[in-house]
């Protein structure tokens, strides 16, 4: 009688395999977990370098920028990496600079008000400024190999034109909306702007080797329903559709530090807009693969209005990492991710990013949650 072959159980999935297969909807063995805001400030051993380095020598040095982003991961065993990093240093390589004051908050040189201030910033060398960037996502590609997925991101469009035309870190964010109500026109100029800017710059990381990219959209929530389609969800959309198009081989712009011309593959894209409560339809029609839910909205409504070919990923608040407990954190992790149960391509994140007064024990009970989930 001739033996019936045993099938073979398959081949356990790596973070990266997992992570990526959740972002295309995918079926996979458990969703992937990382939290936005997990390099940095929650950890102690960030602490430690920030004893000896600014934020800003972190995130411009790639060695540093580096093993910042590897520390929650080796920490944790998230199955994705970011790029430790900040959306404002694409106004820094516009040539509006950037620091953090030390009272806390951010503080631009200069306020970006007229129409000759918008002028005068300068997309033509934002790749080569951002060198420190592509320098630090190679080295990322080649440490974390094929066991973990790597993310870089950048602001969108609206979220960094509110910094730069308020200067600093503020109370209200109100004068790029003023502008965008009562002078579109200018205001559409600096949007096109920072469109061009964090396209060049989103391929170049395609370039480097990331897996998916974030546009944060941080301040969606401070525009009307009926003005975030022009304000916001127009200049996303167009980001996306670029960077999904290969970069033509001669065009200078596009170029990398190495001189090699950026031919970005298809990635997925996920976009995070703080605040748009319902705006569903013009979150989508960005063309985002992954749609962020912040911790001020039911996911399992946006399960419901959401198309299913579009992934979903949030969206613990993140204050309970703060004052919780673990068991605590456990329990509401268990909750969210039951109520996406049979959901292909939930990612488990926060609703927003990890504060400094995260507990290492509650991350690291959210994490064994999300795991262990079957």
């Amino acid at each position: 009688m001739t033996a019936i072959p045993l099938k073979s159980a398959p081949p356990p999935w790596t973070d990266r395999q997992r992570f990526l297969a959740a972002c295309r909807c995918e079926v996979v063995d458990r969703p992937p977990v990382w939290l936005m805001r997990q390099a940095g400030r929650a950890l102690p051993e960030y602490r430690q370098l920030k004893e000896k380095y600014t934020f800003v020598q972190l995130v411009q040095n790639p060695e540093l920028a580096v093993e910042v982003t590897l520390q929650p991961v080796r920490r944790f065993g998230f199955d994705a990496a970011i790029l430790f990093s900040d959306i404002l240093v694409i106004p820094e390589a516009l040539g509006q600079k950037y620091h953090f004051k030390e009272t806390g908050g951010v503080q631009m040189d200069f306020t970006v008000r007229s129409p000759a201030d918008i002028a005068a910033l300068s997309v033509e060398r934002v790749v080569e400024r951002l060198n420190y960037v592509d320098r630090a996502l190679r080295l990322l590609r080649r440490e974390l190999g094929d066991r973990t997925a790597l993310i870089g991101f950048s602001g969108s469009p609206w979220t960094l034109a509110t910094f730069m035309m308020e200067g600093a870190s503020v109370p209200k964010y109100s004068r790029a909306l003023q502008l965008f109500r009562e002078d579109p026109k200018t205001y559409y100029a600096l949007a096109e702007k920072l469109t061009d800017a964090v396209t060049v710059y989103l391929q170049m990381q395609i370039a480097a080797g990331v897996d998916a990219v974030q546009l944060f959209d941080s301040h969606g929530g401070h525009l009307d329903p009926g003005e975030f389609p022009e304000a916001s969800g127009r200049w996303m959309k167009e980001i996306i559709a670029r960077i999904r198009t290969p970069a033509p081989a001669s065009s200078g712009d596009l170029l990398c530090a190495g001189g090699a011309a950026l031919v970005p593959g298809i990635p997925p894209v996920i976009v995070f807009s703080l605040g748009t409560h319902g705006n569903w339809s013009d979150l989508v029609g960005t063309g985002a693969s992954v749609l962020g839910i912040d911790w001020q909205t039911s996911l399992a409504e946006a399960r419901r209005q959401i198309p299913e070919r579009v992934g979903l990923q949030g969206n613990l608040a993140p204050a309970l990492i703060c004052e919780s407990t673990p068991e605590g954190v456990a329990r509401e992790a268990h909750s969210i991710l039951e109520s996406m149960r049979g959901r292909a391509g939930h990612i488990f994140n926060l609703g927003h990013g990890l504060t400094p007064g995260a507990k290492l024990e509650n991350i690291a009970a959210l994490v064994d949650t999300v795991k262990n989930h079957r």
